[in-house]
């Protein structure tokens, strides 16, 4: 089974190593977004991923911002969200996930073991 996901950073290259790590993954597909409010537009069109990973810190919306308009959509009202984010403090991730993430990838992450993490985050969440 493939899983869908929908990979949100404001950084050009970020964004290009999150996409090469998880494309290896021949069971992964992965769409990006540069914005949250392009996140928002891709969902409005009626694609939805089995899961969406948002950067914490981005210009204009950021990632906390981003899971609460996906909250007000009827369609990704119940999406898993995992947050990526430099911000891995204790205190921090517990606040990420009393807003609602299904889990945390703490920047610096392993290109490598990317998509197993996020397999366990999401099979820990449900």
């Amino acid at each position: 089974m493939t899983l869908s996901i929908l990979y949100v950073d404001d950084d050009d290259d970020i964004r290009h190593i999150v996409a090469l790590s998880l494309g290896l993954d021949p069971n992964l597909s992965v769409r990006v977004a540069a914005s949250g409010r392009e996140a928002l537009e891709i969902v409005d069109t009626g694609w939805l991923p089995d899961v969406a990973i948002l950067d914490v810190m981005m210009p204009g919306m950021d990632g906390l911002e981003v899971l609460e308009h996906l909250r007000e959509r009827d369609a990704a009202e119940t999406l898993p969200v995992l947050f990526m984010t430099a911000r891995g403090r204790a205190a921090d991730v517990a606040d990420y996930r009393s807003r609602g993430a299904a889990g945390v990838i703490i920047k610096p992450f392993d290109p490598i073991g990317l998509a197993q993490e996020v397999r366990d985050l999401l099979r820990a969440s449900s």
